[in-house]
Formats: C-alpha cells, structure tokens, sequence
C-alpha cells in the first residue's frame, strides 16, 4: 500500500513539473475539456436536482419535529455548496472520466500507441496526461458552481410546490444565509477532486496490465481509488475551511 501511494505521488509530481514546461498540446486539451466537462454536464445536474428536492424534503422532516421548518432553504444552499455539490459532483465525474480516460490509456498502452508515440519523440505524459489533468481541474468546479445551482433550484421547487413555501421568502431566505466563502470552498473542492480524478485516470492507465483483464482492472481501480481520495480529500479540506 505504502509502495503504491509512493508511486502515485511520484506520478503526481512528474504530472506538475510537466505542465509547467512546454510544449502544451492545446487540441488535446480542448478535446478533454469537452469530454470532462461539456458531457458530464447531463449526469451532474440530474444529480444535482434530486439531491437538493430530497435534502428539501429530508429537512423539513427533521425540522417539524423542533418547530424549525424555515430553516429548509438556508440549509438546502449551504449543504449543496458546502458539501453535496461538490462531492456528489466529483464522484459522478469520477464514475464517468476516470473509468474512460484509464480504459483509453490503457488500451493504448496494450496496443503499443504509447510506445509508438515514444518512437515519434513524443512525451507520453506531456500528450496524454497533462492536458487531461488540466481540464479536468479547471473543468469541474464549472461543473460543481452549475450542479450547485441546479440543486438550490430543485430544492426551491420542492420546497414550493409540495411544502407549500411562499416562492419569495424561500428565495430571501436563501440569498440572505448563503455566503460567498460557502460557494467559494465548494468550488475549491471542486478544483482538487478534478485534479484526483483525472490523476487516477491517468495513473491506473499508464499502468494498466496486458490485456483485456488488464485494462478492466486499471479501469475498476481507476474508479474506486478516485471515489475514495475524493471523500478523504473532502473531510481534510472540510476540516482545513471550517474547523474554526
């Protein structure tokens, strides 16, 4: 275990000192940033809404018992931003990206291109994982700002249509608690987990073994190593913002 945390952070490492040199292979990067997160925009915002309507409806459930149903729209936006938002998000594009991205390196590596692309003097790392890892940094906190928003909204309607809140003061209620640093750390966090995911991706990839048991396996590991640094990450990041 300790070996592969090693390697993984040595693989981290070579991935930051490579993307500060050049070249930059910009048509690759806007390649993976359309595949990261123009196409991942469907699965997080169904996410996202019937997270916010069932947060809404669990709230409010938990809430009558203390005679404290308005606290419903304020807790909705803090927990999507916070929390929901980003986590959720992550591990959906985690599921998404990190499985397409290892089975797409490690294909390549079974079939040689990666070889073949070390025989055209390519860099293998420069092409195939730093503009990934990249976009997926820059593109997921889109992503998680879009699912929050999403989120608050289907809460809003919930809340609206079947708690019978007036529309207006659910809206006030939600601007007047909600603050700046609440979505700021969501999208922070969105920042690292597209980094992990994308890491992950490329890491179990370029490792994959022979074969098609091979790149199955970097594929599932892809996944369950990106999902579980993500929730770790969340908690160190969580207690980073607001422990005080």
């Amino acid at each position: 275990m300790l070996a592969n945390f090693g390697r993984i952070a040595i693989f981290a490492v070579q991935t930051l000192s490579y993307i500060l040199r050049p070249p930059f292979y910009f048509r690759e990067f806007l390649h993976a940033l359309m595949q990261i997160g123009y196409f991942s925009l469907p699965v997080v915002g169904m996410t996202a809404i019937f997270t916010g309507g069932a947060l809404a409806l669990q709230i409010y459930a938990g809430g009558s018992r203390f005679n404290a149903e308005s606290v419903v729209p304020s807790i909705v936006a803090i927990g999507m931003t916070r929390e929901l938002g980003p986590v959720l998000g992550g591990l959906m594009v985690a599921a998404r990206v990190a499985s397409s991205i290892a089975a797409e390196i490690g294909t390549m590596k079974v079939t040689e291109q990666i070889d073949a692309l070390v025989t055209l003097s390519t860099n293998p790392m420069k092409y195939l994982v730093v503009p990934r890892v990249v976009a997926a940094t820059l593109a997921v906190p889109v992503l998680v700002g879009v699912g929050d928003a999403i989120g608050i909204w289907g809460g809003y309607l919930v809340g609206v249509t079947r708690l019978d809140f007036n529309a207006a003061t659910y809206l006030k209620n939600t601007v007047d608690f909600l603050e700046a640093w609440d979505v700021g750390s969501g999208l922070v966090k969105g920042a690292a987990f597209g980094f992990i995911v994308a890491l992950m991706g490329c890491y179990h990839g370029m490792h994959s073994g022979r074969g098609a048991q091979g790149v199955g396996r970097a594929t599932k590991s892809a996944v369950v190593a990106a999902s579980v640094l993500i929730l770790a990450t969340n908690y160190l990041l969580t207690e980073v913002f607001f422990s005080a």
